[in-house]
């Protein structure tokens, strides 16, 4: 018996090991969203940079020059404290338990740690569990997990920045196709037309709501977002999709508004409602349209 039928025999430990491995890569995940902005920056920096100096400008030596200086990517500083610059330790960096060992504060300093970070472990564990539960040991599995890992780093990113960086949302799109060139999720061919759908849905609304008020409703990152939903469960998902992702919007605006006073005038993104959307859509759009039928067909 091989080790893939045995978790297929055995879905309680496949569970058990899907969660840990969520709460594993939920850790790197952290890492992610506060450090591809900041990599994004200092590229966009050092682009205008080499372009201002090749036109012999003298501004290009203000454009915040330390960015350059040290090596920053996904590996290289390690995390540390941004109080103290305390380095974390492997120990200190124990998904969940380090953070409750600490009792949610830096060992070398004291103040208090973000309790974003645990709760975006947690969250990963708990949605690869879930995963696990309905799929299976089955080839989808591993990349409905990478799908899931995906949306969670988009949603946290654009919430703080308001940006979806295409790095994340056109491999995404990709990973999609090819997944169901296979016939994983849906048949290529709607997933081929959810992709394409899925773009001009919102690229439509973008239009329409700029020449009717002359302002931008959203981002061009909001467009390749719902493309690469449509990518992976194909073009019959996107109403259910449009339509959840307004309803999250809904319910998380006016919570926002009404326990933290939120200015109405601050943007708020709508990628995270899509990728919240998306993933709900995954899991039990079936069931959500079966019981919508179910309810129109009472009346």
């Amino acid at each position: 018996m091989t080790a893939f039928d045995y978790l297929q025999a055995h879905p309680g430990l496949l569970i058990v090991l899907a969660s840990i491995l969520g709460l594993l890569v939920g850790s790197f995940l952290n890492v992610v969203i506060h450090r591809l902005p900041v990599m994004m920056e200092r590229e966009w920096t050092a682009q205008c940079r080499e372009l201002m100096a090749g036109e012999g400008g003298d501004a290009a030596q203000d454009l915040k020059p330390h960015l350059a200086e040290e090596t920053f990517n996904l590996a290289v500083p390690r995390s540390r404290c941004p109080k103290c610059g305390h380095a974390i330790s492997a120990l200190e960096n124990i998904p969940l338990l380090s953070y409750l060992w600490l009792r949610g504060r830096c060992a070398g300093c004291g103040v208090r740690i973000s309790p974003r970070y645990p709760l975006v472990e947690l969250t990963s564990g708990l949605l690869c569990a879930v995963l696990a539960w309905l799929w299976g040991a089955t080839p989808a599995l591993g990349l409905l997990m990478l799908f899931t890992w995906t949306l969670i780093v988009l949603t946290l990113i654009d919430y703080d920045h308001q940006l979806l960086p295409d790095s994340l949302t056109l491999p995404l799109l990709w990973l999609g196709l090819i997944a169901n060139a296979f016939g994983l999720i849906t048949d290529l061919q709607s997933a081929l037309w959810g992709a394409v759908f899925g773009y001009l849905t919102l690229w439509s609304v973008y239009w329409l709501f700029k020449l009717a008020t002359g302002k931008e409703g959203m981002g061009y990152g909001d467009f390749k977002l719902l493309a690469a939903l449509g990518a992976w469960m194909g073009w019959q998902s996107l109403p259910l999709i449009v339509i959840l992702s307004s309803l999250v919007g809904a319910l998380i605006g006016a919570t926002a508004l009404a326990l933290q006073g939120r200015d109405r005038s601050h943007p708020i993104p709508f990628g995270p409602f899509l990728a919240i959307a998306g993933w709900i859509a995954l899991v039990w759009g079936d069931q959500l349209i079966a019981l919508y039928w179910q309810w129109i067909g009472g009346y």
